[in-house]
């Protein structure tokens, strides 16, 4: 009964994580665009915030709790998903046009970014002070996107703010926290029960279901021919997790991860290499690419949970 119980949680949680999201994405822009911000800082820095919602509020939750495995992993694992699952069945839908600036800026700092967690994490932990790095590394970026303010090459309508549409943000922000904090420990009691470590559990169950706002976002822009809209929020949203909520989480308690999290983010330096070679030949992702990176994520699923 325990077990059935905890599954429940689990689904409801992951759509209460699913619905705050969705609720934040479609307030937030409307909120920034009120206030004069340009599309690729709303792209790049609001979405991104706003689909990064739930990795934030369950790896947060997770690392206050002692549970840096769920906390690194969901953070790793919804990376993965995001270029993989996510970019590849979009671009297996619907091939996805890329730019210069998409592919050398923010993929060459995802590379980068991804490369320095890789580094930090040679010794299973991350200490204080590389969450401080990693967080003035994301408020430099950030300061360069608001100085420059280049506008992006594809207008994207966020329709008027309305009154109501800041309740939305509060309240899709406490399904979001609420939703990480009951997924934690369903999670949990679902990795012991069935024999999986946390590590694993949290790379792959958890982070599919705190990617769902990344994938529903991405697929609507894709559909509507916003291509730099569609994997722009990917790399941001990667991005910001690494950089804003592992930064914060190690500064919050210093995070200590097992023995499989190299390996895991060597394959994620590895798959956004991948993506960024995607992206440069020929300025698209295409179906066959798409549907590659699906095959190249199913494999390390299966072996991920196989351990």
């Amino acid at each position: 009964m325990e077990l059935f119980v905890n599954i429940v949680i689990l689904t409801i949680s992951t759509g209460a994580l699913w619905l705050g999201a969705v609720w934040v994405v479609e307030s937030a822009p409307r909120l920034a665009q009120k206030m004069g911000i340009s599309d690729l800082v709303i792209g790049l820095t609001v979405i991104a915030f706003g689909t990064s919602a739930p990795e934030f509020a369950v790896t947060i939750s997770a690392a206050i709790r002692h549970q840096a495995d769920i906390s690194v992993g969901n953070i790793v694992g919804s990376n993965i998903f995001n270029l993989g699952f996510i970019l590849g069945g979009v671009a297996l839908l619907q091939t996805i046009k890329t730019t210069k600036k998409l592919v050398y800026r923010e993929g060459g700092l995802l590379l980068l970014v991804s490369i320095i967690l890789l580094f930090f994490l040679s010794d299973y932990s991350i200490a204080m002070w590389e969450g401080i790095f990693l967080l003035v590394a994301l408020a430099a970026y950030l300061s360069y996107l608001f100085i420059h303010k280049e506008p992006l090459e594809e207008e994207f309508s966020h329709g008027p703010f309305r009154w109501y549409h800041a309740l939305q943000l509060i309240g899709g922000l406490t399904l979001v926290v609420a939703g990480g904090h009951f997924l934690v420990d369903s999670a949990t009691f679902l990795a012991r029960k069935v024999g999986l470590s946390e590590w694993a559990i949290a790379v792959t169950i958890v982070a599919a279901g705190t990617s769902a706002p990344e994938f529903a976002t991405s697929l609507v822009a894709a559909i509507k021919g916003r291509h730099g809209i569609s994997a722009g929020n990917l790399i941001g949203s990667d991005l910001f997790n690494i950089m804003g909520v592992l930064g914060l989480a190690a500064i919050l308690r210093p995070l200590h991860v097992a023995q499989d999290a190299p390996f895991e983010i060597f394959i994620l330096v590895m798959l956004v290499l991948t993506v960024v070679i995607m992206m440069r030949t020929g300025w698209r992702v295409s179906r066959m690419e798409g549907l590659a990176l699906i095959i190249i994520n199913l494999i390390r699923w299966f072996f991920t949970l196989k351990q």
